[in-house]
């Protein structure tokens, strides 16, 4: 039996040769594939923290391949198992085969199999495998070759953009010697009792390459001697009470429970505990010095969302702030990590609106309430005004253009043969025909006479009988919108004007133009006529008892002959 450790913290990996190597890009990567123990992975995610060019061991999952699940260990201290978090302690729960526990120093998972086991340790910051079994047994993955990269890189697990690796000047406040001055520490009492035991080089190659680039925040100054007093336990040599003399707190996972975004890791700030923006989320922001994204605005609302880390980053506390109403405050969004300030119509929130001749502006701004009953503020000032500018309704002009000048039929009735002429005019006088070139607006006056040719005046009268309109050409289409109704004008529509109907050979009428709504626009205008005899007779018909006597209204039964219709088209 023969027993390994496998050491992952910050962006360095340390195998069970006591190698280290280095990840550079924010992929997923297999630390120790199933040929341990058969049917479980062991996965690490890699993501940026403060800085985009260096990366830290963000996740670990055991890939359990029957029944098919992913054990998720979180830098928050979560365990999820297939995106559904579990409830655990120090006592060991088994799920599918994995035992599993957590105390205030991190989460364990361990899975056994045929002789053989490997255990995890994760506390958001340093993943550590102790893998017990028979000598001789070949290790595949990260955990058996640190510089295996691209075999064992999971395509699956990672993102496209994975693989960008980033450059960023040197941070000055760096002081490299006194880093790897600390870094030495590991050679000294009282790690120095474990020196033979678990070899500190590899230990102190990942310490000083990643605290003389990257600052020593988070707790990033003790991790790495954390990663190796836990490496000599795993190899039963325990380092008493070495953090006080080394200015650490004693172990403690202290993002346990702080729940980030995925734009989001756990980090110190301001002697507080909380989530922070990764590097490269944050980068577009802070290019353009700004704290959100831009104002958006529809036609009766606004709203602005801020980047919450990015707040948190300057240590501006989301609750204080609101919009010029203080009443008006921001909703944060707990998975993105959003906070999101709106207004609209309904209550503008303080809103100030100005209008113009062409637009209407609504400005608001987004402040903090920061002075004192004594009149003064020891915080930072804060103010984000934003405004939605929306262009003044404009009124739409729609014009119709009629299809053919004139319309004529020839019509043959019994004993009678005539011609009916419809024409359309601009004027009452009936001098300005409406060709195809004339444009006729909505709510224009429109003058339409029937006229006939081929009839007796003495004898014969031509009474229009009905008139109406459709938005198809055929006449018994729908919608229908009546203009003339038995022989007089429709008592619904006030425009609707009829002259001469039954005094002689032609007769005309008047309305406003208007289009059907939700149609293609065109307008086709159907009329009816009837002949009627003169002699001994009143043709024209009673149209002076309003809406009642119109539809009592009969045709007289010396009219003759078929109906003639007549149709004419205006198109949009």
């Amino acid at each position: 039996m023969i027993s390994y450790t496998c050491s992952v913290t910050g962006p360095a990996v340390i195998d069970v040769h006591n190698k280290a190597d280095f990840i550079e890009d924010r992929c997923s990567y297999t630390l120790l594939s199933d040929s341990w123990v058969s049917g479980v992975q062991i996965l690490a995610s890699f993501r940026e923290r403060r800085r985009t060019d260096v990366s830290f061991v963000d996740s670990v999952t055991l890939r359990v391949e029957d029944p098919g699940v992913d054990v998720l260990l979180k830098q928050d201290g979560r365990v999820l198992v297939d995106n559904v978090a579990l409830v655990l302690n120090s006592s060991v729960q088994e799920v599918h085969g994995v035992q599993l526990s957590k105390d205030q120093t991190g989460v364990t998972a361990k899975v056994t199999l045929s002789g053989r086991s490997a255990a995890v340790f994760f506390d958001g910051d340093t993943a550590q495998i102790h893998m017990e079994g028979p000598a001789g047994s070949s290790l595949v993955g990260l955990c058996g070759n640190s510089s295996s990269f691209s075999s064992a890189k999971l395509s699956e697990d990672s993102s496209s953009s994975c693989e960008s690796v980033y450059t960023e000047p040197a941070d000055g406040t760096i002081d490299c010697p006194m880093m790897t001055e600390r870094c030495n520490l590991l050679m000294e009492a009282p790690f120095s009792s474990c020196n033979t035991i678990v070899d500190p080089a590899p230990y102190i190659t990942a310490c000083n390459a990643t605290l003389c680039k990257y600052p020593a925040v988070d707790g990033l100054g003790c991790q790495f001697l954390w990663a190796y007093a836990r490496a000599c336990s795993l190899s039963n040599v325990t380092l008493e009470s070495w953090w006080s003399e080394a200015q650490c707190s004693r172990p403690e996972a202290v993002c346990q429970d702080q729940v980030c975004s995925d734009h989001e890791f756990c980090g110190e700030f301001g002697g507080n505990t909380g989530c922070l923006c990764r590097a490269v989320f944050a980068s577009s922001y802070r290019e353009s010095n700004t704290l959100g994204d831009p104002v958006f605005c529809t036609q009766n609302s606004a709203s602005v969302s801020l980047v919450g880390c990015l707040l948190r980053d300057k240590n501006i506390d989301y609750s204080v702030l609101h919009l010029n109403d203080e009443t008006c405050r921001g909703e944060m969004d707990q998975e993105s990590g959003m906070v999101t300030f709106s207004f609209n119509s309904s209550n503008t929130c303080g809103a100030v609106i100005t209008v113009n001749d062409s637009q209407v502006t609504y400005r608001n701004a987004i402040m903090a309430q920061n002075s004192s009953s004594e009149g003064i503020t020891r915080k930072d000032q804060f103010y984000i005004d934003f405004s939605c500018i929306h262009v003044q309704p404009e009124m739409k002009t729609v014009a119709f253009r009629i299809k053919d000048s004139s319309v004529i039929q020839h019509i043959t009735s019994g004993e009678w043969s005539y011609t009916v002429t419809m024409k359309s005019y601009t004027d009452a006088d009936r001098t300005h025909v409406v060709d195809s070139n004339t444009d006729v607006m909505l709510n224009q006056k429109i003058w339409v006479e029937l006229e006939t040719e081929g009839l007796d005046a003495d004898l014969i009268a031509v009474v229009t009988d009905s008139c109406w309109a459709t938005a198809q050409e055929s006449s018994n289409s729908t919608p229908r919108y009546d203009l003339i109704q038995n022989r007089c004008a429709n008592a619904a529509d006030q425009t609707v004007m009829v002259e001469g109907n039954g005094e002689g050979t032609s007769n005309y009428f008047s309305f406003t133009m208007f289009q059907f709504t939700g149609s293609s626009g065109d307008v086709y205008l159907h009329c009816k006529l009837n002949l009627c005899i003169k002699e001994g007779n009143s043709c024209v018909p009673d149209c002076s008892g309003g809406a009642k006597r119109r539809r009592r209204s009969v045709r007289p039964k010396h009219e003759r002959g078929a109906s003639a219709l007549v149709s004419m088209a205006w198109i949009n």
